[in-house]
């Protein structure tokens, strides 16, 4: 396939990019400094600005999908509304391009921890993650309004980060709104393995017009 990948650089983003790459797809990564992706085969480098949604159209354009790994900054103290902007603005770019199938990885604060309560507003959420969690989980609602597109949006597991990551096993278990818990009671994934479920559910189609989750 032809994938458009916004955030090729980042720590999600660099994985999928790989895993797109090990399973010959043509990909092009958008990002805001293309100097960050080395050079190699089926794969084009592309500077695009998320916030001007007509420029982002045109780059994606084309495409048989686009992978959002769009992330505003951890420490951006504006990362609420920034993610928020930058979000819709991707939204708006798909859906004038043409492209339908569109998959977006989001944040694992938008999963429910029981019938009413998101993992955001549990008592033990980190400050620090909440801005951008709350940003993620308000953009859900506005993706699964879309209709017109063929939308997935992936939810990681509780525990993603680097201390959870340097491995690649191609194995997990999906979940839909609720955390998956291995028999220890923890929810963990490595990047690699995010970047392997978004890359099954891209050529298998498995949670069009739903979200997922996926841990060990």
């Amino acid at each position: 396939m032809k994938v458009a990948l916004i955030g090729a650089s980042g720590f999600v983003g660099s994985a999928i990019l790989k895993e797109l790459k090990e399973r010959r797809h043509e990909v092009t990564g958008i990002v805001r400094d293309p100097s960050k992706i080395i050079p190699q085969t089926n794969v084009l480098a592309v500077q695009a600005d998320v916030n001007d949604t007509n420029a982002l159209s045109a780059v994606i354009k084309g495409h048989d999908a686009v992978i959002s790994a769009f992330s505003a900054g951890w420490t951006n103290p504006n990362l609420y509304d920034d993610f928020k902007r930058g979000a819709r603005s991707i939204l708006e770019a798909v859906k004038e391009s043409g492209v339908k199938r569109f998959i977006v990885i989001g944040g694992a604060g938008s999963l429910y921890v029981d019938e009413n309560i998101q993992l955001v507003n549990t008592p033990d959420f980190p400050q620090d993650f909440k801005p951008g969690a709350l940003a993620a989980a308000e953009y859900l609602k506005f993706v699964e309004l879309e209709n017109g597109l063929d939308w997935t949006f992936f939810s990681p597991a509780i525990e993603m980060n680097a201390d959870t990551s340097g491995i690649r096993t191609g194995k997990y278990r999906t979940g839909l709104d609720n955390p998956v818990f291995d028999n220890k009671g923890r929810s963990s994934l490595s990047v690699e393995d995010l970047a392997v479920a978004i890359v099954d559910e891209l050529e298998n189609g498995q949670f069009i017009q739903k979200r997922f989750t996926a841990a060990y």
